[in-house]
């Protein structure tokens, strides 16, 4: 088995910064009424600029494919191209097509050689997912590099005339024409953008990160789902799937809105994130004491005194000065905010050689949590 490090960080943000009473001139108004719900979830989500693929007049400047191959392209150098990627490894939520894989679709962009390839589907976890399977990869000595990325491109998926037809349907029915909260909080939650790493099996750069381990953990054996897209969820907590839909019903029930039931995510999101956190602390026998740098990936800032209290009602009180985050100016970017973090980490100066670095992803699709420990070389 090889070590494995993260040698290089890099990112791709589209655009200019998107301030909070911009955002509904770039997604549209629904029914040409200003949304009722933005200032309340803007106000606890604590976001004050995101990013959009998207120009003024909502018209898309990115793919998702494009966002990630930028942000591959900025861990170019004269010491590592193209041509010198063994795997590449890509996760995201929002990818252009369901088929062929997002992967093929970035590789097909980056006009190189034949490489391996992996996609990573699912929610904010497919980002870990992807670095996992570049991790395994080097370490089992398969490549001796890996490209992994995690990138959203969510906006289209956002903008107000996804839901004319819906509030047409309303209409017709006689019902209160506003789209439900389950896809409007999501709305004013979501960003876009890319970040890319660059693992290798010797330690190089200024600020190498060696990976000591990675764990992961599912909790849908005993919970439905809470954030979904491409069907809708049914009384006994199924999803019907978009296939089994008249085609009609794709656009008057808003069939492909990425949807959050916020019950069950109040209920369950910071709980099964403390108990899988201690879980993999405890496995891989570390304290809150080995700990420099805690990179929680959190969707809103309504969250952290949560989570700060249930991990500390789990033996896990991680000191708030050891929390680094940039989820109010980079905003909330799926599965790429926990490379988004690190990349700015691993760029600010503050690393130091033994700073240990604790990365923590919660997915709220089915209630999946990733960790992953680094110690700076």
């Amino acid at each position: 088995m090889f070590e494995v490090y993260i040698t290089k960080s890099g990112k791709f943000l589209p655009n200019k910064p998107i301030t909070n009473d911009e955002m509904e001139s770039f997604l549209g108004l629904i029914n040409n009424t200003a949304s009722k719900a933005r200032r309340i979830i803007l106000r606890n989500n604590g976001i004050v600029t995101r990013y959009y693929a998207l120009d003024e007049n909502g018209v898309p400047t990115h793919t998702n494919a494009e966002l990630t191959n930028n942000a591959i392209k900025s861990l170019y150098d004269d010491t590592f191209s193209a041509n010198d990627v063994e795997l590449l490894s890509c996760g995201t939520s929002t990818p252009d097509n369901l088929l062929p894989s997002h992967a093929a679709m970035v590789h097909g962009l980056m006009k190189n050689q034949s490489v391996e390839l992996n996609s990573s589907s699912g929610v904010c976890n497919a980002g870990m997912n992807a670095l996992k399977f570049g991790y395994l990869s080097v370490k089992s000595g398969n490549t001796n590099n890996a490209v992994c990325t995690g990138s959203e491109r969510v906006s289209t998926w956002m903008k107000s005339e996804k839901f004319e037809n819906e509030i047409v349907n309303l209409k017709n029915l006689e019902e209160q024409p506003i789209i439900a909260f389950k896809k409007d909080f999501l709305r004013w939650m979501l960003s876009d953008g890319a970040a890319a790493f660059l693992l290798e099996n010797k330690p190089k750069g200024e600020t190498p990160l060696k990976i000591e381990w990675m764990e992961a953990f599912s909790y849908a054996h005993e919970l439905e789902a809470c954030m979904y897209a491409g069907g809708d969820k049914q009384a006994d907590g199924s999803i019907k799937p978009w296939s089994d839909y008249n085609a009609n019903e794709w656009l008057t029930e808003s069939v492909f809105s990425i949807k959050q039931d916020v019950k069950i995510l109040d209920q369950y999101i910071l709980e099964k994130g403390a108990l899988s956190m201690k879980a993999a602390m405890d496995k891989n026998n570390i304290t809150v004491e080995d700990i420099t740098y805690f990179l929680p990936h959190v969707s809103s800032h309504y969250f952290v005194q949560g989570l700060y209290k249930n991990l500390a009602e789990k033996g896990i009180e991680v000191p708030m000065e050891k929390w680094f985050m940039n989820l109010k100016n980079v905003g909330n970017v799926g599965s790429a905010s926990i490379y988004l973090m690190l990349e700015e980490l691993m760029n600010s100066g503050k690393l130091k050689k033994g700073d240990k670095v604790l990365l923590s992803v919660p997915e709220s699709g089915r209630f999946s949590y990733s960790y992953a420990y680094l110690t700076v070389c």
